[in-house]
Formats: structure tokens, C-alpha cells, sequence
């Protein structure tokens, strides 16, 4: 693929605002940031020509590797803040690096249209819960046993790769859903997104390694190096900003807030469905 010098400038720059919303929403809500990585970089790699059938792989991947530094700041500030719930992330560290790997497998030979539906069904989802469930939408008032929160785990894991996202949107929905609050989901969240970032960059490289003649310079597998090396040091940076605001928020603002966040990056890939 040839790209000029002035391209490669453009996606450079057009992904340094993203960096930054990348950083508040880590630590207002306790992703990642890939919903707003994934739709930014999917328009940029438009752009520049990369070809439809690989091009939200290469977002997702690049999204994957932006977020771990990025989970691992808003976990820290949240953790000194009191708010992690304890025992959760060792319990989740390996089926949710399982679910990642079998995830990524998945997307080296899913179609970007499955992927879309993916992001839209889990997206949506959550999103209903957290505006209309309310106490409708709990199962518990307690976590459930370890057997069932392995299974979480794994689910976390599999969405989370298949999404391009840290799992931070699926743990605070498991998390919720069995009686704890939204700060506390939050917060626990961003620890999740940790290994999942590193477990879901190895495996979108090593699944874009067959299609590297059709990504486009500085492509590392399914990895944009631009991408990362654009957005992560800012949304690193910015990320604890984030997470002082959320614990400044009332609880229900938090779940308002996250929702529509959900609903609004939905909505786009829909349109982004008929372009």
C-alpha cells in the first residue's frame, strides 16, 4: 500500500484529540477507551485507503494496544482511592486472558461486519441496563462463586477482543449486576483492562501477520504503531484527570453518563454501516 508523507501526518494528528477523550473516559468509567479509539481510527484508516475487509481488525488491534498503559494509570489512581474491589482481578486473570486469545483467533477470520454486530449487540446491552434496569437488573446482592466468575471472566475476555475495548464496559455490567456499586464496578474495571490489552495486542499481531500487504507503514500485525504511539502517551497522561471526576460524580450521573456514552459510539457504527 503507498501512502504519502502528508497521509501519514494526517494519521498522526487525527488521533492525538482521541488520545485525549481516550484518557477522560479511562478514568471516568473505567475503560479503555476503545469504543472511542475503534470508530476514530476506523474513519482515519478510511481515509488513508486501508482496504474494508481488514480495517476494524487494525483499529481493534491498535485500540488493544493503547489501552493497556492506559487501563494501568486509572487502575492506580482508582486503587488509591480505596474504591477496587478486592479479590476480583486474581480471580479473572486467567479465564479473561483465555477469553482474549480464543477472541482474537476469532477476528483473524470474522468479517468486519460481524465484528460491528458484535460491538452493537454487547454495546446496546449494557447500555439498556445501566438507563432502565436499575434494581430490575441485579441478580444479587453478593458475587457469585469462583466457578461463575471464571465463566465471567472468559466472557469479559471474548467480548473484549472481539469489541477492540479493555472489558471495562462488560466487568462494571458483571460487576453491577451482583450488588456493587457503579464507583466500585468502575474502578475494578480498569484493573481488568490490564491483562486483556496485553493479551489482545499478542494476538491481533500475530493474526495480522498473513495480511501485511495490505496494512498500511509502520503496521506491527493488526497493530498501527502511529496509532499507538499518537494516543497513548496522552490518554496515559490524562487518564487520572478522569478518575477524579468520576468519584466527584453522583452514582447515577456515573451510570447516565456511561450509558449514553455507549448509545452515542453504538449509533455510529451504525451509520458507519450504511457509508
Amino acid at each position: 500500500m503507498s501512502v504519502t508523507a502528508g497521509e501519514l501526518l494526517w494519521l498522526a494528528f487525527a488521533v492525538i484529540a482521541a488520545g485525549v477523550v481516550t484518557g477522560l473516559l479511562a478514568g471516568v468509567f473505567g475503560v479503555g477507551g476503545g469504543a472511542v479509539i475503534v470508530p476514530v481510527l476506523f474513519e482515519v484508516f478510511r481515509i488513508i485507503g486501508v482496504t474494508d475487509s481488514i480495517r476494524l481488525q487494525l483499529c481493534i488491534g491498535t485500540s488493544l494496544a493503547v489501552i493497556g498503559p492506559t487501563a494501568w494509570r486509572s487502575y492506580r489512581a482508582h486503587r488509591a482511592r480505596g474504591a477496587v474491589v478486592s479479590g476480583v482481578l486474581n480471580v479473572w486473570l486467567v479465564p479473561t486472558s483465555i477469553g482474549v486469545g480464543v477472541g482474537s483467533a476469532i477476528a483473524s477470520v470474522a468479517s468486519g461486519g460481524a465484528l460491528k454486530i458484535a460491538f452493537l449487540a454487547i454495546a446496546s446491552i449494557i447500555a439498556a441496563r445501566l438507563l432502565f434496569g436499575g434494581e430490575r437488573w441485579r441478580l444479587s446482592e453478593n458475587l457469585p462463586a469462583r466457578p461463575v466468575m471464571i465463566i465471567y471472566g472468559f466472557l469479559i475476555g471474548l467480548g473484549s477482543s472481539l469489541m477492540g475495548i479493555s472489558g471495562g464496559s462488560l466487568a462494571t455490567f458483571a460487576l453491577t449486576l451482583h450488588g456493587r456499586s457503579i464507583h466500585q464496578a468502575v474502578a475494578t474495571s480498569a484493573g481488568v483492562g490490564v491483562p486483556i490489552a496485553f493479551a489482545g495486542t499478542l494476538g491481533y499481531i500475530i493474526a495480522g501477520l498473513p495480511h501485511h500487504a495490505l496494512l498500511p507503514p509502520f503496521s506491527f500485525g493488526f497493530v498501527s504503531l502511529i496509532g499507538v504511539a499518537a494516543i497513548a502517551p496522552i490518554a496515559s497522561l490524562v487518564s487520572p484527570v478522569g478518575a477524579r471526576i468520576a468519584h466527584a460524580l453522583p452514582p447515577r450521573w456515573l451510570e447516565i453518563g456511561f450509558a449514553l456514552f455507549l448509545l452515542t459510539v453504538a449509533l455510529r457504527l451504525v451509520a458507519s454501516m450504511f457509508v
